[in-house]
């Protein structure tokens, strides 16, 4: 595992010319300003002056939170919210994870950043989007992909839909558009040198992820129901079996060709039971023999026989397991900050490479570092602290 201690390391990366404000927040926002921290973007955090009782440590010890500087501000005092607008001012990016109308209401909203400095990148997060008639409501990873059409397909046959955790709403469908809008946002300001407002919601990304589902449902490729089609645990081909010691394989052997090299290295080669791949009658039959023949060797053994080759099959690792894997070992995707195992920055540069700064900060820890850096002066930032607009 690569190391990274506790020291604060140059911005460095394909991002090093870009400083981006993050107003504090949680989930998916936090997650995309992790990912330009990575990429080697200057992040300044605006923390609360004065945490809720607990939120302090838990987001002390938030891993998003790493390879940023993090300044407590007090956005009800205006010198804070002049704080904020100074930093625009020298900022190329600002993230913020709000109710739609709360950045406004803080005298912080696009109109009054683009005022202060017009090449601004202003980056909302929401779960429902700016506009709408759910835009105020409240929700969570779950109910944004319930809306989006994202859920319902998931899960086995005659069973309740399954929440794949917080991964396909924050995090794919939420944080990812969002690095990509202000990307994309960045690209166009070389050309008009303009900023703009970019507006991700979750539920907007969670079904644009879902093209190729609508795609193959338009095209008579995917029945309604859940757990019978290619993809969903429907084929004998595409599904997790259990071993002998009561952990789980993944096959993938989509195409036939690598159906015909797993049947070979299965020793199933010609065996009539198989022989139909794509005969879906057929398929319940043939995941119950599967599921005979993979619970007589362990996990282990199957790794042995097919792991490496054609065959579309990976031992499922837990989160700890993944990181002792070989290939995941030869490849660096498992580093180590601040004593704690993280999954390594992606994607990977060539000339630039994205890094792991430093772990995440106390909350409220750099004022002054910070604020030097984004060019305050002492005078200026003791004034601040006098106004109580900074910890």
């Amino acid at each position: 595992m690569t190391q990274v201690d506790g020291a604060e390391t140059a911005p460095r990366g394909a991002l090093a010319s870009i400083r981006v404000i993050e107003l504090a927040g949680l989930g998916a926002a936090p997650f995309a300003a992790m990912m330009l921290a990575d990429m080697g973007a200057d992040v300044i955090r605006i923390d609360r002056k004065s945490p809720v009782p607990g939120d302090e440590a838990a987001r002390s010890s938030d891993l998003l939170n790493r390879g940023r500087r993090s300044v407590g501000v007090e956005l009800k005092n205006p010198a804070g919210v002049g704080l904020v607008l100074r930093l625009a001012e020298g900022a190329d990016v600002l993230i913020e994870g709000f109710r739609p109308g709360v950045m406004e209401r803080l005298g912080l909203g696009p109109e009054a950043c683009l005022a202060r400095n017009p090449r601004l990148v202003y980056g909302r997060m929401t779960g429902f989007g700016q506009t709408g008639p759910l835009a105020q409501a409240a929700g969570h990873d779950i109910d944004y992909i319930a809306l989006s059409g994202a859920l319902e397909p998931l899960g086995r046959a005659g069973d309740r839909p399954v929440p794949p955790m917080n991964l396909l709403g924050d995090f794919g469908g939420g944080a990812m558009f969002l690095v990509a809008g202000v990307l994309a946002a960045l690209v166009e300001r070389a050309t008009s040198q303009r900023g703009q407002v970019v507006d991700a919601a979750m539920v907007d990304g969670s079904a644009l992820l879902c093209t190729m589902l609508h795609d193959f449902r338009q095209r008579g490729l995917w029945n309604a129901g859940r757990g019978g089609n290619l993809l969903d645990t429907g084929a004998p081909f595409y599904e997790v079996y259990e071993t002998q010691d009561n952990k789980f394989v993944a096959i993938g052997a989509l195409e036939p060709h690598f159906y015909r090299e797993l049947l070979e290295r299965m020793g199933l080669r010609e065996d009539p039971r198989f022989s139909a791949q794509m005969d879906q009658r057929r398929w319940p039959a043939m995941k119950l023999a599967f599921a005979e023949i993979f619970a007589q060797k362990t996990r282990a053994q199957w790794q042995a026989l097919l792991e490496g080759g054609d065959s579309c099959f990976a031992p499922v690792l837990s989160p700890d397991e993944a990181a002792l894997h070989p290939h995941n070992q030869a490849r660096g995707t498992f580093a180590e900050i601040a004593g704690r195992g993280v999954p390594a920055p992606a994607p990977r540069f060539s000339r630039t490479p994205s890094s792991l700064a430093s772990p995440p900060p106390q909350v409220g820890a750099h004022p002054d570092e910070a604020l030097r850096a984004w060019g305050c002066a002492d005078s200026e930032i003791l004034a601040l602290r006098e106004a109580q607009a900074i910890a």
